[in-house]
């Protein structure tokens, strides 16, 4: 392989000329001779100087983002040390560099030390890299740098692992970079990728977009736009757009379609803001827009910071896209808010926090696919309004609750529903473009079903309801933790008083930092339960006598819920809470709830202490769904007779006839009730009446 070669001192005049050589930036220039004397001897695949990759990382920041904070830019050249330089680790880097520059480089390090399938690690890296950037956004923009890098220099990996990194790229990389507004390097993580993972599919669009270029329709409407401005007296550039491969990728199918409707745009640069508007009543005046296609992003702006003014007219049957805006806004909508960025500056903006938010649920949450909450935020929009006119902007078929949690997560978990014009509608509804919408809320935080987190499209709305579903699991897991430990001790013989006592040395034991966190773990099965016992035993009851270890019996919990959220009814045996002998095994996912005598569960191999025996009180468990029953082969007499003398406490909805003739048909009766114990004896007044239905809790 024939090794390449890379100019030290051509790359620090170049950095010299965006950052300077004044005092504040030392470190960087500090980081630069530390990270070449420790990439000295290594090589990429590429055969160039590993030295390189980092340097060009920091330089895609500086020259393509505008960031110009020396310690962000340090990290940078940095990010790859602690894994792959031996004897550089955190804590050398903090000494050097100081704390700033060593948390970032530490959140993009990958994770070590770990054991386990390749699908795995990939999620704990993601995941690691996830809660780096929760702590510090830098951490997300060195790595969409690096990753940029690596997609361009591409071309030396094997054809296997271009398919890999090219996936990984459209999946993550490519749709954070949209999320935060930074729309150059969007627009090229997806035109490289795409040529690396559809190298066939993209030549023909190629071929169609080269032909766009000439397209004498769309240059005489730039002839005709320059003309009409000129003759206004405007001064202004119009330039002739016209969409790459990116525009092309289908995100939501993961495939490349051959034609898109709106494939060029005409992009109209004024010297002011007062001449944008002026610029916008000449193309009106020629083109007429179609109907409700003008966006005012100047008066409101994206939450990305993003400016301009769009208006979309149908000329010769084709759509067109026409973006005016100045010069300024063009460079930040190229570059998002991270421009100029500084250390901290931006942390306190809150489209910055609730992208920080977003971090923190894919980082710490794992019941939440973080590869459809990132793809979430790259669709395409709709533009909503709040009752003052503020604009809202949404994907697609989003819904109430999204609007909701775009406002404030506040107001997201205390919404009911909505009002929309005079409508009244759900939390649920999907909204539509153009929308004033004014939400409805509750005082109290509404306990939402799991099945609204898949209706909902936002990044902020899936995360925030997956830390509501997640605060609830953990609540019921310390819960059953606490229980079981106490029974447990009982069955030891250990008096439960040594809870009361000093807990610090089984706790530091365990590397927990509480007692919640302690009964957290052991409901969530992290800590086992005979080990925990063993450590209290001596620690805090040692010279005392223990009964002898309990072996079969399980440890019992009672319940007065059954949120789905905590508990999962397994599809194998369907138990019902009304049945006696339900076994729930303990994980962080919550209860996986089973008939004693499923024959799946006999499969399963667990320890006692994996799982509790699990029972409600009947009286003071809620039913909040509606619920249905199927009676079979009923006449409509004995249909009618049954419901006659069924207890007040079913409160029937509607009753709908499944079958064709009155006699010995299916019927659908759907009912209210208030508690479990009212179902139970709902059910032992259907099992009296002698007929043949269905039944299955919806919880």
């Amino acid at each position: 392989m024939q090794h390449g070669t890379f100019d030290i001192e051509d790359y620090r005049q170049s950095m010299a000329a965006i950052i300077g050589l004044g005092p504040e930036t030392r470190v960087f220039w500090s980081a630069l001779d530390f990270a070449c004397d420790a990439h000295k001897n290594q090589r990429r695949r590429s055969g160039d100087p590993y030295i390189m990759h980092p340097c060009l990382a920091a330089q895609i920041l500086a020259a393509e983002l505008d960031i110009r904070s020396p310690e962000m830019l340090a990290a940078a050249l940095l990010h790859d040390t602690i894994e792959d330089v031996k004897g550089v680790d955190s804590a050398l880097l903090t000494e050097k560099f100081g704390p700033d520059v060593a948390a970032i480089v530490e959140g993009c390090t990958k994770v070590t030390n770990f054991t386990g399938g390749r699908q795995t690690f990939k999620k704990l890296v993601h995941r690691k890299i996830f809660s780096g950037a929760a702590a510090r956004l830098e951490v997300m923009l060195v790595k969409l740098a690096d990753r940029l890098h690596n997609m361009r220099t591409l071309k030396s990996m094997p054809r296997d692992k271009r398919q890999k990194i090219a996936d990984e790229t459209l999946d993550i990389y490519a749709p954070l970079a949209t999320i935060l507004g930074l729309f150059d390097i969007k627009r090229e993580l997806y035109n490289l990728a795409l040529t690396h993972k559809f190298p066939r599919q993209c030549k023909p669009i190629r071929a169609h977009i080269r032909e766009l270029l000439k397209n004498p329709d769309a240059l005489d409407i730039v002839n005709r736009i320059r003309a009409a401005l000129a003759e206004k007296g405007l001064k202004a550039c119009v330039e002739l757009r016209t969409r790459e491969l990116w525009a092309y990728y289908d995100m939501h199918h993961h495939m490349l379609m051959q034609r898109i409707e709106t494939p060029q745009t005409i992009v109209i640069l004024t010297e002011d803001l007062d001449s944008c508007y002026t610029a916008l009543g000449v193309v009106n005046g020629i083109y007429a827009p179609s109907p409700r296609s003008i966006r005012d992003f100047i008066a409101s702006p994206k939450p990305t910071g993003y400016q301009c003014l769009h208006c979309r007219p149908i000329i010769g049957g084709r759509k067109y896209l026409f973006k005016i805006r100045t010069e300024e806004m063009q460079r930040r909508a190229r570059r998002g808010m991270v421009r100029d960025w500084t250390m901290g500056s931006r942390a306190s903006t809150r489209f910055f926090k609730q992208i920080q938010e977003m971090f923190d649920i894919l980082g710490r949450d794992e019941s939440l696919s973080y590869r459809d909450l990132i793809a979430a935020g790259d669709r395409k929009e709709i533009y909503t309004y709040t009752p003052k006119g503020d604009l809202i902007c949404l994907p697609v078929n989003s819904i109430a609750l999204d609007f909701a949690f775009r406002i404030h997560s506040a107001i997201g978990l205390s919404c009911t529903g909505a009002m929309i014009g005079q409508q009244k509608v759900p939390a649920s509804h999907v909204l539509q473009d153009g929308n004033v919408v004014r939400i409805l809320r509750q005082d109290e935080p509404v306990v939402f079903d799991q099945e609204v987190q898949s209706l909902c499209q936002t990044p902020q709305a899936r995360a925030e309801l997956s830390k509501t579903f997640r605060i609830r699991r953990e609540d019921v897991s310390r819960q059953i933790g606490a229980s079981v430990l106490q029974q447990e001790l009982r069955r030891y013989g250990i008096p439960r008083e040594v809870l009361d006592k000093d807990m610090s040395g089984v706790l530091d034991h365990f590397g927990l930092p509480d007692m919640p966190a302690l009964y957290l773990a052991l409901g969530e099965n992290r800590v086992r339960l005979p080990e925990l016992v063993a450590e209290i035993r001596d620690r805090l009851y040692a010279g005392h006598p223990t009964l002898v270890p309990p072996t079969g019996i399980l440890n019992q919990v009672t319940f007065s819920t059954v949120d789905p959220v905590v508990m999962k009814v397994s599809a194998c045996c369907h138990p019902s809470p009304l049945d006696r002998g339900i076994i729930g095994l303990l994980s962080e996912r919550g209860l996986s709830l089973h008939r004693k005598e499923c024959p799946q569960l006999a499969r399963i191999d667990f320890q006692r202490e994996d799982a509790v025996e699990v029972r409600w009180q009947l009286s003071r468990t809620p039913v909040v769904k509606l619920q249905k029953l199927i009676v079979m082969q009923a006449t409509k007499s004995a249909l009618l007779t049954m419901l006659a003398k069924a207890p007040e406490i079913m409160a029937i909805s509607e009753v709908v006839h499944l079958g064709s003739s009155d006699r010995d048909s299916a019927w659908e009766i759907s009912f209210r009730i208030s508690t479990l114990l009212d179902l139970k004896k709902i059910m032992r007044h259907l099992e009296h009446s002698g007929l043949v239905y269905e039944f299955e809790l919806d919880m």
